[in-house]
């Protein structure tokens, strides 16, 4: 019987192990690691080239941020978004009936990435984590993947690899040289790069630090460390605070209480009681968070002020942590989140009138089902960053660098949360302040170089890094946003299909090439890419009562004063070809702004005009913008035409800016 004991052992032992150590083996031509927002565009670009594709995912949701709960889109300017990330915020506004849409729920955000792969036969492997690389000489040859619910490794053989992943995992594994934390200014010649304690995002003066106010044997509260404050621009590790973006409900069908977390601990949320009680008549959620309306009675919550969803500190090591540490850090961003939901909603020392205003809120019965109602995906703002071919500095930010291989461009403000909560002392007392937080901008959109995508040649041959891109921390703080992101994956997915073509390497790729396929074919499937004339390419002659002036759609807009006369301003073109298109003008909100405006369209025969009632334009998100539709027409490539802007209503000045023909769906070709 000992011995039948031991046979059967012995046999589930070397069974097991069998188990653990089979391989399945996988080739494809262009490997993606890292399903983010940018990885499902890279994947649908591969795809719509021909090439064979492997896209992993070590999570177990596509999409990233974009189907994560951010669905206020971060974008600084439209004019940078383009190709197949502009298709994907158009099919969600197809879903709302719009023309595109810049706030929407996660799971029509997902729902759409979906389809993107669906259509193009991508099917993402999900769960996969990254074990190993193989590299031979600059080039790798193949990854090893491994799922550790199943016990399954993938041994996947590629000639070229995307890495798509918010971490930089693969870049890391490849021995490319990356950085972590945030440069001296002496590095680059910056001025906003490094410690900077500003008042964005920050504590009033007095906030005590201490456990017991005025004692700082007591010890330091939660939430504060014992470092110092270092001189202004110095480098450090440190990383720029994460958090969840918040998708809550308040309506009472489709709501989900807000649980007390089995590990609550008010302390946690002591220097908040604090800022509280230093400003009673603040109550208003919008106080405390950027609280941002999504459709469907939803939300995007996001951090603002001294102590919001920004978890300062608690990310510390997460860039280069192993799997399993990532998922403590996760769970204790979770913790502290859902406890500060709970906080605000129950502890007696906030005010009962926000307390109330929190309590009708909860997590929504039909977002992450998979997840408890929570979404899985931690705001990573940054992590590493390769360092390439070129780096993006605070001077491509502000145009005191052109460079002449773009293949995106980026138009975000100069963006840094908070690092660190420390203790400062001011006028002979002790208070806490946070550290980190940067928000300059004032400049245009300007272009991403390709070479921020690839690694040192001599490094590595046939690796793109669209997301961990090589960039300063504050440069990154401008491009790390989702539509940037979708651009570059598309660049770089374009770069894999040329170099496969060639057999070439990365570095050999022209970023023009790149920019010229782009342009002619934006979404890669030979539909008529978008007509877009912007108010930039207009010659206006000295002395023109039009003027321009530093906002709209792009670099700008022009501008007529109410008492000025002028013609109205054509926009003329012809269209590649014959068809049906809708017109759309860009009007950007202005309070001195004309309240009617009026349109000429001609179709090269006919001219009609439009009015439209400025009170009647409803602009969403975060930009000032939005496309006014004035209708379908045919137009016929033989023929010129136009679109006019017309002063006529004099209640204020008129704004002319881009304007744009989208050719309805029955035109194009898929």
């Amino acid at each position: 019987m000992k011995k039948l004991l031991l046979s059967l052992v012995m046999l589930f032992h070397g069974t097991a192990l069998l188990f653990a150590e089979t391989m399945q083996e996988d080739s494809c031509e262009v490997c993606i690691y890292g399903a983010s927002s940018a990885g499902v565009i890279a994947a649908r670009a591969v795809a719509l080239q021909g090439k064979s594709l492997c896209l992993i995912e070590p999570g177990f949701r596509i999409g990233g941020l974009s189907s994560g709960g951010l669905g206020q889109t971060d974008i600084g300017n439209k004019q940078v978004v383009e190709g197949l990330s502009k298709e994907f915020y158009r099919r969600v506004g197809r879903h709302y009936g719009r023309l595109e849409s810049w706030i929407f729920e996660p799971k029509v955000a997902l729902s759409a990435f979906e389809r993107m792969l669906r259509e193009v036969g991508a099917e993402p492997w999900c769960g996969y984590r990254l074990a190993e690389v193989r590299k031979e000489g600059r080039r790798l040859t193949g990854i090893v993947v491994e799922n550790p619910r199943t016990g399954i490794r993938r041994h996947i053989r590629a000639r070229i690899f995307i890495d798509c992943s918010y971490e930089g995992d693969l870049m890391a594994e490849a021995g490319v040289s990356y950085f972590v934390g945030r440069e001296s200014n002496a590095t680059y010649g910056e001025t906003w790069n490094g410690v900077q304690l500003l008042q964005g995002h920050q504590f009033p003066d007095g906030i005590d630090p201490y456990i017991v106010p005025g004692d700082p044997a007591s010890g330091l509260v939660w939430g504060v460390t014992a470092d110092s404050l270092q001189p202004r621009g110095s480098g450090d590790n440190r990383l720029q605070a994460y958090n969840y973006r918040i998708c809550l409900t308040d309506d009472p069908a489709n709501r989900l209480p807000i649980a007390r977390p089995v590990d609550y601990d008010s302390t946690r949320y002591e220097l908040l009681a604090r800022l509280i009680a230093a400003r009673p008549e603040r109550q208003s959620l919008h106080d405390y968070f950027i609280w941002s309306p999504m459709p469907n009675r939803k939300t995007d919550v996001n951090n603002l002020g001294g102590f919001s969803t920004d978890a300062i500190g608690l990310n510390a090591g997460y860039a280069e942590a192993s799997y399993e540490e990532r998922e403590r850090i996760a769970r204790a961003h979770t913790s502290y989140t859902l406890g500060l939901l709970y906080f605000m909603a129950h502890d007696s020392r906030v005010p009962e009138a926000l307390r109330n205003r929190m309590s009708v809120w909860g997590l929504p019965l039909d977002e992450y089902p998979e997840n408890g109602h929570w979404t899985p995906q931690l705001y990573v703002r940054e992590a590493r960053r390769l360092k390439g071919e070129y780096v993006v500095t605070q001077h491509d930010c502000e145009g005191r660098t052109r460079v002449d291989d773009p293949v995106g461009m980026a138009a975000y403000t100069m963006d840094s949360h908070n690092c660190q909560r420390i203790v400062v002392v001011k006028q002979g007392r002790a208070m806490v302040k946070n550290e980190g937080n940067v928000e300059v901008g004032g400049f245009p959109p300007y272009p991403i170089s390709y070479r921020a995508l690839i690694p040192q040649r001599e490094e590595c041959t046939n690796l793109l890094v669209p997301v961990c891109l090589s960039a300063s921390h504050i440069a990154y703080g401008s491009i790390r946003m989702e539509p940037v992101f979708m651009v570059l994956g598309q660049a770089a997915a374009i770069a894999a299909g040329l170099a496969l073509d060639r057999d070439a390497d990365v570095q050999e790729i022209s970023g023009k090439e790149i920019r010229a396929i782009f342009a002619a074919d934006p979404r890669m499937d030979g539909s008529v890419p978008d007509l877009i004339l912007d108010d930039a390419a207009l010659e206006i002659p000295a002395g023109s009562p039009w003027q321009r002036v530093p906002w709209g759609y792009g670099p700008g807009s022009l501008a007529l004063d109410r008492k000025a006369e002028a013609e109205p301003l054509r926009y003329e073109f012809t269209v590649a070809r014959s068809g049906d298109y809708a017109v759309y003008a860009y009007y950007h909100r202005n309070e001195d702004a004309a309240q009617r405006m009026t349109f000429e369209v001609n179709d090269g025969e006919h001219t009609d005009r439009i009015e439209v009632q400025s009170d009647t334009i409803r602009i969403a998100g975060q930009t000032r913008g939005e496309w006014i539709p004035l209708g379908v027409r045919r137009f016929d490539a033989q023929r010129k035409a136009f679109v006019a802007f017309c002063p006529e209503d004099r209640s204020g000045h008129t704004y002319a800016d881009a304007i744009q023909l989208v050719a309805v769906e029955k035109n194009r070709k898929r």
